[in-house]
């Protein structure tokens, strides 16, 4: 059995300064409650690694959807990302020095995640080579083989996930609804700690093992949404 704890809980577990892998895909895959609960806690100087920063309304009307909410109370002093354009407030404080970004192509970021989690030196790629991409400081440098120049895309890791499932049992096995699998997935074999965020929490044994699309072994935290159980 894992630990289930509120959103509250496990925003208490992440200090300043931490780095954060963030689940989701323009909003949709993130851990709504966590967040709101980190941002409520005003948890700072965060390095965040996330496909983008969300957007500032949801889809049903929502002020600052997901991972805004901690663009926008600029909690975040680094943020590694696919692309940031449809939240503006993220070129705002680029523009005045206060938020370090770092765009990285939304493949090569899914295969560094992965490389991380499956503990690989780097990822070999031509995406990005002679672009400005190629100057990153997440490359390591070129290597040619068969004719042909790759990239040495270095692996990403974070001390903290924070994903998202649609449902997980009490012994943190995952079900991922839809397109929600997104980055949720590859992120919880990246971090050393995982908290999944639980649209439903069912029991052990209502997702058959065929289903299971992150075991619970690489969970650490459950968070229900209805608090401690």
């Amino acid at each position: 059995m894992k630990r289930v704890i509120s959103p509250q809980d496990a925003a208490a577990l992440i200090p300043a300064g931490a780095s954060v892998m963030v689940g989701g895909f323009m909003g949709c895959g993130n851990a709504h409650a966590v967040l709101a609960a980190l941002a409520e806690a005003e948890t700072g100087d965060l390095t965040v690694i996330s496909n983008d920063a969300s957007m500032l309304n949801g889809p049903n009307g929502e002020e600052y959807y997901g991972l805004a909410k901690l663009v926008h109370n600029r909690q975040i002093k680094k943020l590694i990302a696919t692309h940031v354009g449809l939240n503006p407030e993220v070129a705002e404080q680029m523009n005045d020095g206060t938020l370090e970004v770092v765009l990285i192509p939304q493949g090569s970021m899914a295969e560094m995640i992965r490389a991380g989690g499956a503990g690989l030196g780097g990822v070999l790629t031509t995406t990005g080579y002679g672009t400005p991409v190629q100057g990153g400081m997440h490359v390591h440098g070129t290597i040619d083989i068969n004719g042909k120049t790759y990239l040495v895309e270095l692996p990403l890791r974070a001390d903290y996930a924070i994903i998202s499932g649609h449902f997980i049992d009490q012994t943190g096995n995952i079900w991922y609804k839809g397109t929600t699998r997104n980055f949720n997935q590859v992120m919880a074999t990246a971090a050393d700690t995982v908290i999944a965020e639980a649209d439903n929490l069912v029991a052990i044994g209502d997702i058959v093992p065929e289903n299971v699309m992150t075991p619970g072994v690489l969970v650490d935290y459950i968070v229900s949404k209805g608090g401690n159980q």
